[in-house]
């Protein structure tokens, strides 16, 4: 290790060095479920450092994205106790902690200045003004793409484009003979995959779950036209069996140079601009996701967060490693070693003022997305629910994934879009009123 990166580590420690309890006989040991994302994989890397000062062991279970949804869902309400931290988003975490079902973070350190994390993420981790989670990273959504590809089509994307300009750019960068795909989207079933994405993108189109009575609003022009443009824009221009492709496949793709354009995690900008692993590394431009001039545009609101779920006998070492993992030393231990634009984004204040940060290509792009997601008013119609690519009800991850599952089956061709709706409004009809809320 460098000089630089050994500074870099001693000071991501510096925040936990006081009060850890140095390796002793009995050797404490955390077991972390976490998503299977670059910017988690990146972490599990750099934990020895946080092992050797602390003595604390870390068991990682990582896994794919809708199974960490199911397994962290099963355990904490079943009471499992298999894993002292989860990763959650938010979704999950102010229900969770209304349920008295996380450990609440407010008694971090003074030195890990919880006032610094973005109000938007803070916000969405907390319930009743307690934060419940700790955002490792923070994104909205964003339209990523290939400036090569686009001045070869003859067009220049607009910071801020319409879905009708994207289905227009799409199809002109298309090139089935050379498998380059115009655009890569989600369709991969999921409330948090394919079902966040055509949720944000129904936004932008005028729809929404429920109207202020809790009614689904599936049977609505605007479902079946922003269902119809998706399915339509991808069977023209998208990569075969995108009706399974989540944000690893979509990624994948685009680093190989296969995807004109891609709308999705702002957090991927980081990998399809690094070299060591993207063909198109050079040539990436970003703009804000689409809208259709009706004031809401298609981006979305999250963050991947480490929470310690009641009940854990860990919790003094889980709060370590929480404090070490999200706090602004992880980030400068980063820098140092891989350089700013591979650092987690979208967490905290400082950031986005230091400027070394300041001349990453993506970074005011980021944050410009992520300001603009308003979860307290996430469509164009007044709404019951909280939340832009979810609503922020218990019910809503089963009853999403369904939608999901239907939605997936009409990408694939195994149904009508028409089909897809009506299943989707009777899903989500059946659930609300066994629920209660009908």
């Amino acid at each position: 290790m460098s000089l630089k990166s050994t500074l870099g580590a001693a000071t991501a420690l510096g925040l936990i060095a006081a009060s850890s309890a140095y390796a002793d006989s009995h050797s404490p040991s955390i077991t972390i479920a976490t998503v299977n994302n670059g910017d988690m994989i990146r972490m599990q890397g750099y934990t020895d450092t946080f092992t050797e000062a602390t003595g604390i062991a870390v068991e990682w279970v990582t896994l794919e994205e809708n199974v960490l949804r199911q397994r962290v869902t099963t355990d904490i309400t079943t009471k499992g106790g298999q894993f002292d931290i989860m990763t959650i988003g938010m979704y999950e975490t102010p229900i969770w902690g209304a349920q008295g079902w996380l450990v609440p973070l407010d008694d971090l350190s003074a030195e890990y200045d919880v006032g610094d994390i973005l109000p938007a993420m803070a916000g969405g981790l907390s319930h009743d003004g307690t934060l419940f989670a700790a955002p490792f990273y923070g994104e909205s959504s964003m339209i990523m793409y290939r400036t090569d590809l686009m001045e070869k089509a003859g067009l220049e994307m607009p910071e801020a484009p319409t879905w009708d300009f994207i289905a227009e750019a799409a199809a002109a960068m298309t090139d089935r003979d050379n498998e380059i795909n115009g655009i890569c989207l989600r369709g991969k079933a999921g409330w948090g995959e394919g079902g966040a994405l055509i949720t944000a993108m129904a936004n932008s189109f005028g729809a929404r779950w429920f109207d202020e009575d809790w009614n689904a609003q599936f049977d609505t022009e605007a479902w079946a036209n922003t269902v119809n443009f998706y399915k339509n824009m991808m069977d023209a221009s998208g990569p075969a069996g995108y009706a399974t492709n989540g944000f690893n496949e979509n990624l994948s793709l685009f680093q190989q140079g296969k995807c004109g354009m891609w709308i999705d995690a702002t957090v991927a900008a980081s990998f399809v601009t690094n070299a060591n692993d993207s063909t198109v590394a050079d040539s990436v431009g970003f703009a804000l996701a689409p809208d259709n001039g009706l004031g809401k545009r298609a981006n979305w609101l999250w963050a991947w967060a480490l929470a310690i779920p009641a009940g854990t006998q860990q919790e003094a070492e889980a709060k370590q490693f929480i404090e070490w993992a999200t706090s602004k030393s992880y980030i400068e231990l980063v820098a140092g070693n891989e350089g700013w634009a591979n650092v987690p984004p979208g967490a905290r204040k400082s950031l986005y003022e230091n400027p070394e940060y300041q001349k990453v290509p993506f970074a005011q792009m980021t944050l410009d997305s992520i300001l603009s997601a308003d979860p307290e008013n996430p469509t164009v119609d007044p709404v019951p629910y909280v939340g832009v690519q979810f609503a922020a009800i218990p019910e809503f991850a089963g009853i999403a994934t369904e939608v999901s599952q239907e939605f997936s089956a009409a990408y694939a061709g195994q149904q009508s879009v028409e089909d897809a709706l009506a299943k989707a409004q009777d899903i989500t009809n059946e659930a609300m009123e066994a629920a209660g809320y009908r």
